[in-house]
């Protein structure tokens, strides 16, 4: 067996890269259609923002109040903003109590119109807050996906 010629000898190249391409175009493709097909490519779009929020707690005794406040980040719209918490609360303005007591409330119901952007905030009172946890939930247009953006807990929890 000549050496020489087993080294110029490439006819099997170009065809084994031809098939191994093919086999990556085709597989590339499927994957593409198959995530149309089932419906994976609008869950990529529907991801949660990114935004940081600060919780103001001061202990009054027997009316705890929290001051919520939009930090930084993306702008949210107020109605896919959630503050829920495991115990009672009502919004609460200058005036005074503004609503009735539930656990749970979306930032647009709180007096916050359009988006949630960085400055707004909300404030909320109720009983003892020491051992409470409150959390920013943002849940998608659609319904299907939600993230918990904050958490706050009081300093008994």
């Amino acid at each position: 067996m000549n050496v020489k010629e087993l080294l110029a000898d490439n006819d099997a190249v170009s065809p084994v890269i031809g098939v191994i391409l093919m086999v990556a175009i085709t597989v590339i493709l499927a994957a593409v259609i198959g995530t149309f097909v089932l419906g994976l490519g609008d869950q990529v779009s529907e991801t949660s923002p990114q935004a940081s929020f600060s919780f103001d707690y001061v202990d009054n005794g027997t009316n705890d109040t929290l001051q919520v406040t939009h930090d930084s980040g993306e702008a949210i719209t107020a109605d896919s903003v959630n503050l829920s918490s495991s115990v009672t609360f009502q919004e609460y303005t200058s005036s005074g109590l503004v609503d009735s007591a539930n656990d749970s409330k979306t930032f647009e119901v709180m007096n916050v119109s359009g988006d949630v952007t960085a400055g707004n905030s909300v404030n909320v009172a109720g009983g003892d807050f020491n051992s409470a946890t409150f959390r920013i939930v943002w849940t998608a247009e659609s319904g299907s996906t939600s993230a918990t953006l904050q958490k706050w807990s009081g300093p008994d929890a």
